[in-house]
């Protein structure tokens, strides 16, 4: 837990980070958007292959504490670049550095089922999903901190450094039971065909992962949105990061009040009407009073809190064990580019008109809650049935 939280905080962090950077450093909203877009849009590809190679692997924590330090690395080398190298080649260096960003949410989810056996899994799954509210909370609050006291660069520092100090966790996760790696004899190719498979092939798990794709969409879109959110409304650009942070808040207090009752509502439910309620807040962050923008994104994390413990309680749910670290890398490899794309949409459209930005951001929420009925039951799931653990 102590190197998920690490690892993600300083993933959190680098995003809004980098993104003040490029503010800073061009002046222009467009490039700043443009940069986080390029971090993460490459994760369409990197999470399948990265999830594989943590299923076949003996050590599957030296594989992710490998894409850890290069993940580090990259976030330095992408400063370096910034105001040095043509932007172009700064944008294809964190392209690069985006195909391991899987690493820091699905490959350690993966891990659970070795660390947390038995009845400790449900618990742990919930103080998992926890864990990405508490990075959510500390990232961008600690990134436009930093950025306003020492400057953005200095924020991008030390959330390649936070990063770095998870290291020896992943290192020392356990090995693969050694009757499961000697039952390994499919390719990689084989593997990756799959995991697709599984996704597309499951009903359950096909809703769950489109309506965590197109909201991801639509909180990049708004993501897009902070740095002229926060000079236009609060003052400064450095304030519009403290903003995710209220997100990350009553993200954090909406999970712990799930998990208190764990089986009041179906994960399969909570999924599309979590959608509904970001679409809400979107369409409240259109205004440019300060009070009710403020108010909009706490709605937001109510939303998106209980959203994404419900994502990970249906993989658990659905993921064959063979696969596990391939559907869960998968699924944020997904959710990772559905921002990405929103951002990347968001930017320009911010540019010339905000208000009409964070109304785009609450359509894309709320086709989020409508995609979720567009994959039909192939038949009755029992499973859907259960409540979300705990």
């Amino acid at each position: 837990m102590a190197g998920a939280v690490a690892a993600r905080a300083g993933d959190e962090m680098s995003g809004p980070a980098l993104m003040l950077a490029g503010f800073a450093l061009t002046g222009s909203t467009t490039d700043a958007s443009s940069l986080l877009a390029a971090i993460t849009i490459a994760a369409a590809v990197g999470g399948p292959v990265l999830g594989t190679l943590l299923d076949r692997a003996e050590r599957p924590g030296r594989v992710l504490a490998g894409a850890l330090a290069l993940y580090a690395t990259g976030l330095g080398a992408v400063l370096v670049g910034l105001g040095r190298l043509p932007f172009v080649v700064t944008i294809l260096i964190a392209v690069s550095v985006g195909l391991l960003g899987p690493a820091l949410s699905g490959g350690w989810t993966a891990q659970l089922p070795r660390v947390a056996l038995g009845d400790q899994l449900p618990r742990a799954n919930a103080l998992d999903a926890m864990t990405f509210s508490v990075a959510s909370l500390t990232g961008p609050a600690f990134a436009g901190g930093l950025a306003e006291t020492l400057g953005a660069p200095t924020a991008v520092v030390v959330s390649a450094v936070l990063i770095g100090l998870a290291l020896p966790a992943a290192w020392m996760l356990p090995a693969r039971p050694g009757r499961v790696r000697g039952a390994r004899t499919t390719s990689v190719v084989s593997d990756l065909a799959a995991g697709l498979r599984v996704v597309v092939g499951s009903p359950p798990l096909g809703r769950a992962t489109l309506t965590s794709v197109l909201s991801c969409a639509a909180q990049g879109m708004l993501t897009a949105c902070v740095p002229l959110l926060g000079e236009r409304v609060l003052g400064g650009a450095g304030h519009g990061a403290v903003l995710l942070s209220c997100t990350a808040g009553s993200a954090l207090v909406a999970n712990a009040v799930l998990a208190r009752f764990p089986r009041s509502v179906a994960p399969d439910t909570v999924i599309w009407a979590s959608a509904l309620v970001q679409a809400a807040a979107f369409a409240l962050a259109a205004s440019d009073r300060p009070a009710v923008l403020i108010v909009a994104l706490f709605i937001a994390g109510i939303g998106e809190g209980p959203q994404l413990a419900a994502l990970l309680a249906v993989r658990h749910r659905e993921a064959p064990e063979r696969l596990r670290g391939q559907i869960f890398t998968i699924g944020a490899s997904l959710k990772i580019t559905g921002f990405a794309l929103g951002a990347a949409v968001a930017g320009p459209v911010a540019t010339w008109s905000l208000p009409g930005a964070s109304v785009l951001a609450a359509s894309a929420a709320a086709l989020a809650a409508l995609g979720y009925f567009a994959i039909p039951s192939a038949a009755v799931n029992p499973s859907e049935d259960r409540a979300m653990p705990g």
